[in-house]
């Protein structure tokens, strides 16, 4: 193994990074790190997070820099506030020997007029997040013209938040190919990434440490299978079976987030809520609290994790699997990190179990089916971590000595075993007391079971379940679905990419097959719809429309007979339908092959259904009335 000094580093960052106590480079820095020093070629660099990027591309963005000269020579870019502060301190520390060296962050969320000041006195490195770089920009106050190295940190995660049109914008006001060069690390490689590398980069190298897209290895993956509404006491059984837990709980929306922190809360954990809706004076403070321990137990969304850097994390909790495998690469490679072991655990119920296999094949290692720890494990568990504490507590004999013949006086009636019992039941009695009452959580069996039949007949049995938009939001039909390749993430990337200059914070999102619909708050409804009406999706025009807020999932009972009357009125026509539908075959055959029937595009499959059954009338519904009318034409 290569030290630092064999890799070509300078003296004044040799001594900053050992008293940080950088013995010896880590396998991404050992790959990078020379080439940059040694090469002007453009890079795209593979590695999961938490594997020492910044001091991958830190160490030789300081090392040839001229700090002889106050114009802006580079440019890191990063997706969050957090993110871009936390590599500023790294890139200060590693440069802690080199007074002439300026760097600064400037990011959203915090006073513009102060990061201005700073610009104008000069720095040769700026360290931004895409908004805000574009608005200094466009300010004449941030000149890339001179920039020789940009750096995209956590590319992926930048693109699927919607920055894509930030990028390009800031990637074309720098300095063209010949002239600069451009790297870019990520933890996958997406189809976004390879567009930004055809497009920006030139003859670029890639560098992957492991392989693409894998998993962190050092991180241990397992499940357990519980029925949906199990979940939540299913992961108290894992928070008490590991009693030195550090861990974030990953859940898929905000509402959820704040319900279960809430709920762990009540029942006495050491735990917070970290989603959007919190300022961010919140956040920043629960993220400080989070980083110095004093927070046990993490909940949060996906965006709101973003640029959360700890080191030391045991465990990482999908309360749920995300809809796609880059959101699952990307929290399980929290933990793991700096050679030390993690674990990464799903609580999933049967509907998710396919997406079990997807993730295994893309990150190329095996999930662990478990079976969750009863009761009395569980208690064991603790009452072990309580007996280690204690033997383990320092005892100061002076400061207790005025206090021991008293004490001893009271106990004096109770022998060695009595004394233990009642210390150990004093503060063991909370777990004794629950789980001696809990029921065992039972893995369901899978299809065609009692227990799954006895579930759905109790789901027919209740009332329809609602399907307004949350409280300040507005609710959206969206013409597209599954069959487009549709995903949240997806979703939330192109709106946020269409929506100039504001950040769309979408509530709950149903995708269909050939629909979907998402919530958004009202006060950016009427933005939404204006640019995302007539947009380009795939090479498809997309439509958007509000939803009335008194629809509902399911059929009411006064609409059950028409339906039974309707399924009556189809079984009467199949014959005739059959005999249409191979009339319409043999038309498509004699045809000229490539024409497309404009009538099958204008209107997307199931948009009767749509709005009948699922979200009652819409305020404006083009397709189904233009979908009724064909109907009756071809009666």
């Amino acid at each position: 193994m290569k030290t630092f000094e064999q890799l070509g580093i300078s003296a004044p960052i040799l001594q900053a990074i050992s008293e940080i106590g950088y013995e010896s480079p880590m396998p991404i820095q050992e790959e990078v790190i020379p080439y940059l020093l040694g090469n002007d070629n453009d890079v795209i660099a593979l590695a999961q997070t938490g594997t020492g990027k910044t001091a991958a591309y830190g160490l030789p963005l300081i090392q040839k820099t001229d700090t002889a000269s106050l114009i802006t020579q580079a440019v890191v870019i990063a997706p969050t506030r957090e993110l871009c502060l936390q590599i500023t301190d790294d890139l200060k520390s590693y440069s802690k020997y080199i007074p002439q060296l300026h760097i600064l962050a400037v990011y959203g969320g915090a006073n513009i007029m102060t990061q201005i000041h700073g610009l104008k006195k000069g720095v040769q490195i700026i360290v931004a997040t895409p908004g805000r770089l574009v608005d200094l920009m466009e300010r004449g106050v941030a000149d890339l013209s001179n920039v020789k190295n940009v750096v995209l940190d956590e590319a992926d995660e930048m693109l699927n938040m919607g920055f894509s049109e930030s990028i390009d914008t800031i990637l074309a006001n720098c300095p063209s190919h010949n002239s600069r060069n451009t790297l870019l690390f990520s933890a996958t490689m997406s189809k976004e990434i390879e567009r930004i590398a055809r497009n920006y980069l030139h003859d670029h190298k890639e560098i992957v440490v492991g392989s693409r897209n894998e998993g962190a290895e050092h991180v241990n993956h397992l499940y357990y299978l519980v029925a949906a509404r199990d979940k939540y006491n299913a992961l108290k059984r894992i928070a008490d079976y590991y009693p030195e837990i550090y861990a974030i709980i990953f859940c898929r929306t905000r509402m959820e987030t704040q319900e279960i922190a809430d709920r762990l809360i009540q029942d006495g954990y050491n735990a917070e809520s970290l989603h959007g809706e919190l300022s961010q004076m919140q956040r920043d403070l629960t993220m400080q609290k989070f980083r110095q321990h004093r927070t046990q137990l993490l909940v949060a969304t996906d965006v709101a994790a973003r640029g959360l850097d700890v080191d030391e994390l045991t465990h990482v909790i999908n309360y749920g699997l995300p809809d796609d495998i880059e959101s699952y690469t990307h929290r399980s490679g929290r933990t793991g990190r700096a050679g030390r072991s993690g674990t990464s655990i799903s609580i999933i119920h049967i509907k998710e179990k396919h997406k079990i296999q997807a993730i295994e094949h893309q990150i190329g290692k095996k999930f662990i089916p478990s079976i969750l720890p009863t009761g009395q494990e569980i208690c064991a568990k603790q009452l072990y971590k309580l007996i280690d504490e204690i033997e383990k507590i320092e005892v100061d004999e002076e400061e207790i000595e005025q206090y021991l013949p008293e004490i001893y006086r009271k106990l004096d009636m109770l022998d060695k075993e009595d004394l233990i019992k009642r210390m150990v039941s004093m503060q063991f009695n909370t777990f004794l007391n629950y789980y001696k009452n809990a029921p065992e959580i039972v893995q369901p069996s899978g299809k065609g079971s009692d227990t799954k039949k006895k579930d759905r007949k109790e789901k027919r049995d209740k009332q329809p379940r609602s399907r307004s938009a949350e409280q300040g939001f507005t609710r959206l039909f969206i013409n597209l679905g599954k069959k487009d390749s549709l995903s949240p993430k997806i979703l939330m990337g192109f709106i946020n990419r269409k929506v100039r200059g504001k950040n769309v914070d979408l509530g709950r999102i149903d995708l269909m097959q050939n629909f979907s619909f998402f919530e958004v708050p009202e006060e950016q409804t009427d933005d939404v719809l204006h640019f995302l009406n007539g947009a380009d999706f795939d090479g498809r025009k997309v439509n958007v429309e509000i939803t009335t807020s008194n629809g509902s999932g399911n059929s009411s009972s006064s609409e059950k007979p028409q339906r039974k009357q309707d399924r009556s009125q189809r079984r009467q026509d199949k014959p005739q339908h059959r005999q249409e539908k191979s009339q319409r075959g043999q038309e498509r055959t004699n045809s000229k092959r490539g024409q497309k029937q404009s009538s099958s595009s204008s209107t997307p499959k199931g948009a009767k259904e749509w709005a009948k059954y699922f979200e009652g009338q819409v305020e404006s519904q083009p397709f189904y009335n233009e979908f009724s009318k064909k109907k009756k034409k071809k009666r």
